[in-house]
C-alpha cells in the first residue's frame, strides 16, 4: 500500500496560496457549484467508496508556489519548535487560507461534493485558529460571515448564507460562533440556541450531548455538573462521557478545556484526555468510546484532544497525538478527515478544514 499512500499525497498547490488534497489517477472528475476559489478545478478521486480531491489551478503553466506576503503576516511558533512542527503549521495555514473565501468569509469545511459547505463549527474553529496565527482581519470576516447565518435553520450553509436542507440545526453551532467572535475581538451578542435534544459534532441521533453542553455554557455563567457526565459503571472509566446514560469517554472533554473553558471540569477533562490518549492508535483516536463508525482514526479529535492536553500541561501525551498526526498527513502535508486504521491511508476528505485548525492550535500551545 505504500505506493497508494505516495499516490494520494501527490497534491499541487493553488495560485492563490493554499495546498489542497491529495492525488491519484483520476476517473471522475466534477467541478463543484459552491466553492471557496472558484478558480480552482477540483478533480475528484475514488478509493472504494470514498471520495479524496485534488486540486490545481487553472489557467497556469505549471504549478503556481504559495505567496510568500500571506504566510510572512503569520505569527511564527516558537523557537524551539522543530522542522516538522513549522511545516504542519504553514501547511495547515495555506489549507486554511484556500478554503476561505477572501471576500466574504465563508470557509468550506473541504473541497468535496457534501463538505462544500459551510458548518459553523467547523468554520468558528477556523477563525479561532486564523486569529491565534495573527490573521485577525480573516478571522474577522469568517465571524462576521456567521453573525449573518441564521444558526437556528440548519446544521449547514451554502457559502452564500443560504440554508443546506436535510439537516436539523445542531447544539454547538451557537458555541462555536461565540468562542469566534472572542478570539477574533468581534463584540457582537450571538443568540443563544437550544442545545438539549440536538445532534453534535458526530451528526447521529439527537440527544443531550457533553460537546454541545460545553460549547452552549458560557465559562462565566452557570457551570455544568460534572457528574451528570460521569461515567463510573465502566470500570477503570470515571470521565467525562458523551451522554448521561453511559455512553464511553468522549475526546471532547478536550473542549471543556480549549476553547470552552470550564475549570471546574480541568480534573475530569485530563482524566478523561489522558485515558483516551494513552489507548490511541498509531494514526489518533476515534472520536469517543461509543463510536460506531469503524476503526478509522479521525484527524479532528486527534489534535483537539492534543491541544487541551498541552494547555492542562501534558506535553508528552500531546507530542504522542502529534506524532500520529504527522502519520496522518499525506506526503504533501494534508490532513485527510480520517485514516485507514491499518495503513494510514486518507479514507475521506481531503484535506479537512477543522482538522488543520486543531493541528495550528495545537501547535500555537505547544511552542507559543
Amino acid at each position: 500500500m505504500k505506493w497508494l499512500r505516495a499516490a494520494v499525497g501527490l497534491a499541487v498547490l493553488l495560485a492563490v496560496g493554499a495546498v489542497l488534497a491529495s492525488g491519484g489517477s483520476s476517473t471522475d472528475s466534477v467541478r463543484l457549484r459552491y466553492l471557496a476559489k472558484p478558480n480552482a478545478l477540483r478533480s475528484v478521486e475514488r478509493f472504494g467508496t470514498e471520495r479524496v480531491v485534488t486540486v490545481r489551478s487553472l489557467g497556469e503553466p505549471g504549478v503556481a508556489g504559495p505567496d510568500p506576503r500571506w504566510l510572512a503576516r503569520a505569527e511564527p511558533l516558537g523557537a524551539a519548535a522543530p522542522g516538522w512542527a513549522r511545516r504542519m503549521y504553514e501547511r495547515s495555514l495555506l489549507v486554511l487560507h484556500g478554503l476561505t473565501d477572501e471576500r466574504t468569509g465563508a470557509v468550506i469545511a473541504g473541497a468535496r461534493e457534501g463538505w462544500a459547505y459551510v458548518w459553523p463549527r467547523d468554520a468558528g474553529a477556523v477563525a479561532i485558529a486564523l486569529a491565534a496565527a495573527g490573521y485577525r482581519g480573516e478571522a474577522r470576516r469568517i465571524v462576521d460571515f456567521l453573525l449573518g447565518l441564521d444558526l437556528a435553520a440548519a446544521a449547514r450553509f451554502h457559502p452564500d448564507g443560504s440554508p443546506v436542507g436535510g439537516r436539523a440545526a445542531q447544539g454547538d453551532a451557537a458555541g462555536w460562533v461565540a468562542a469566534a467572535a472572542r478570539a477574533a475581538g468581534v463584540r457582537a451578542a450571538v443568540p443563544s440556541q437550544p442545545w438539549r435534544n440536538r445532534a453534535d459534532y458526530q451528526e447521529g441521533n439527537p440527544g443531550d450531548y457533553l460537546a454541545n453542553a460545553l460549547a452552549s455554557t458560557p465559562a462565566d455563567g452557570p457551570q455544568i455538573h460534572p457528574y451528570r457526565w460521569k461515567s463510573s459503571r465502566r470500570p477503570g472509566e470515571a470521565g467525562l462521557v458523551r451522554s448521561a446514560d453511559d455512553s464511553g469517554l468522549d475526546t471532547a472533554a478536550a473542549w471543556a478545556v480549549r476553547p470552552f473553558p470550564h475549570p471546574s471540569l480541568y480534573p475530569l477533562a485530563r482524566r478523561t484526555l489522558l485515558r483516551l490518549a494513552a489507548g490511541a492508535s498509531r494514526y489518533g483516536l476515534l472520536p469517543s468510546g461509543d463510536w460506531g463508525g469503524g476503526d478509522d482514526p479521525w484527524t479532528a479529535p486527534t489534535a483537539w484532544t492534543a491541544w487541551s492536553l498541552a494547555a492542562l500541561g501534558e506535553r508528552r501525551a500531546a507530542l504522542r497525538l502529534m506524532a500520529a498526526l504527522r502519520r496522518d498527513a499525506t506526503p504533501a502535508g494534508l490532513l485527510p478527515e480520517r485514516v485507514d486504521s491499518r495503513t494510514g491511508v486518507p479514507t475521506s476528505t481531503t484535506p479537512l478544514a477543522w482538522s488543520h485548525a486543531f493541528a495550528i492550535l495545537a501547535l500555537r500551545q505547544l511552542w507559543p
